[in-house]
């Protein structure tokens, strides 16, 4: 009986491993499951080195979803208990908030894990909850949408006036210090570490007078304008026991820019030109015309001929329908505009994409811009959108900014659909494009590209592995 056991476990040990045994673990949360049968198919069979790599990233997609999924039932409920008694949170409660996918979860391994931010997010995204909120916090306007009420009418002033460098007004000069610091240890000693790390375009007319003022190494490599994520690249070597730092500074001039966009004189689009067909075209997996996209147009956009007006009422509903929410990583996505309609919410990449597909298949042509965010005592990651109207040209289009509801005047309530300040700091032109020199590693944020890539001999180091900082100081 005992030799019968030990030869079973062999027969186990040595049975073939499918890809859907695999597909099956990962669809039912099993992830522990998953890696093994990953590690034993790579183990059982020769693949390609590209194939390797991808069955590789499976792995990595369940550690980096572990991670974003690091709350459990308890630590959400005491944060929620900060805003309702232990008599309210009744389990059909938080049941109902769990259905709607107010509060965000998913089952690893057979135990239900909450997303990191999804007590707070709660309060974003419920009305309910968020009245709730209200009412213990109150509800003043945020620092930023202060900001912004006296910061544009004259942006909106000049533009009207000042035609001599094409919108592009009130310049603002600002010097930007950049670190990232690997955590000593993560990388073995005298191992070459390799980093990307982020610069302003220099191929737009709203950023001029680039200059780099120091680099912490002798030799770097800035990649040519004609790649569309613009990158410092830099190496050093790792030393036991030290972290791993890599720093930078720059200057630079950064403009805003507005468009008086009358819809009445905009020109119709040439459908045959390859820009139009470029940026009116699905392009997998986060810009495809789904059935889902396509009804949704049809409900939003309706008869709508007008290139502006078809762009005002997709923001528009966009605004009213999809708060801003912190979320998942958007490598952990399969679908990111999917994502923002199942979860009610989004951040301001993800509401960017559902804004450029809807554009896309409502036949505006639209594409991605991305950098930061750097309005003082706001600075963050920042995503947003352009759209190109003929005539006029690529104009910004910043969905996350919304409506500006503090404004006094129509211009000013609609400038994110057609306008950018000059706190708008642009890195990239497009999404999931390549780095310069090419990075060897799956990369870390596989859709856009800001707080830096960083990587060895022996992998891609992951957010945790490393941390980045951006001080500015405005001149």
């Amino acid at each position: 009986m005992r030799k019968l056991f030990f030869l079973s476990l062999i027969f186990v040990a040595c049975e073939a491993v499918t890809t859907e045994q695999i597909a099956t673990a990962l669809n039912e949360g099993a992830f522990t499951q998953a890696e093994s049968l990953i590690k034993t198919y790579l183990y059982q069979n020769e693949l390609p080195v590209q194939e390797q790599l991808d069955w590789q990233f499976k792995i990595d997609w369940m550690h980096r979803v572990r991670r974003d999924f690091s709350a459990t039932d308890s630590t959400v409920r005491l944060y929620l208990e900060n805003y309702f008694s232990k008599e309210e949170l009744t389990p059909e409660l938080l049941q109902s908030w769990e259905d709607s996918n107010a509060l965000e979860w998913t089952k690893i391994d057979g135990e239900k894990r909450y997303f990191g931010n999804a007590a707070r997010n709660l309060f974003r995204i419920d009305p309910a909850a968020r009245k709730r909120w209200e009412e213990v916090n109150g509800n003043q306007p945020d620092s930023l949408n202060r900001f912004l009420a006296h910061y544009l009418p004259p942006i909106v002033t000049a533009a009207k006036w000042q035609y001599r460098y094409r919108n592009h007004v009130n310049p603002v000069n600002m010097e930007v210090n950049y670190t990232l610091t690997v955590r000593p240890d993560v990388v073995p000693e005298g191992e070459v570490v390799r980093a990307w790390l982020p610069l302003p375009r220099t191929d737009l007319l709203r950023q001029a007078n680039l200059k780099l003022l120091s680099v912490c190494v002798p030799h770097y490599i800035v990649s040519p304008d004609d790649y569309d994520h613009k990158t410092i690249y830099m190496e050093k070597k790792a030393v036991a026991g030290e972290p791993v730092v890599f720093t930078y500074s720059f200057s630079y001039t950064a403009y805003a820019q507005w468009f008086d966009v009358d819809p009445d004189k905009l020109q119709p689009y040439n459908t045959q030109s390859e820009l139009y067909r470029t940026y009116t075209a699905e392009r997998a997996p986060h810009i495809l015309f789904s059935d889902r996209i396509r009804q949704l147009c049809k409900e939003v956009v309706g008869n709508e001929q007008n290139p502006y007006l078809k762009v005002k009422k997709i923001y528009e509903w966009i605004d009213q329908n999809f708060p801003w929410a912190p979320t998942r990583e958007y490598s952990t996505l399969h679908s990111i505009p999917d994502y923002v309609l199942d979860n009610q919410h989004g951040d301001c990449g993800q509401v960017s994409l559902l804004f450029i597909t809807m554009a896309r298949y409502s036949g505006v042509p639209a594409k991605w811009q991305s950098g930061f965010m750097m309005h003082p005592g706001n600075k963050n990651l920042h995503d947003w959108a352009e759209v190109y109207y003929e005539g006029v040209g690529w104009v910004p289009v910043d969905q996350s900014f919304g409506r500006m509801l503090l404004a006094q005047d129509d211009e000013v309530y609609w400038f994110f659909t057609k306008g950018i300040d000059a706190y708008h700091l642009v890195v990239n032109q497009d999404i999931s494009q390549p780095l310069y020199p090419a990075k060897t590693w799956p990369r870390s944020e596989t859709v856009d590209f800001q707080r830096g890539e960083v990587e060895w001999r022996g992998g891609n180091l992951y957010f945790g592995d490393w941390r980045y900082r951006m001080d500015i100081n405005y001149k």
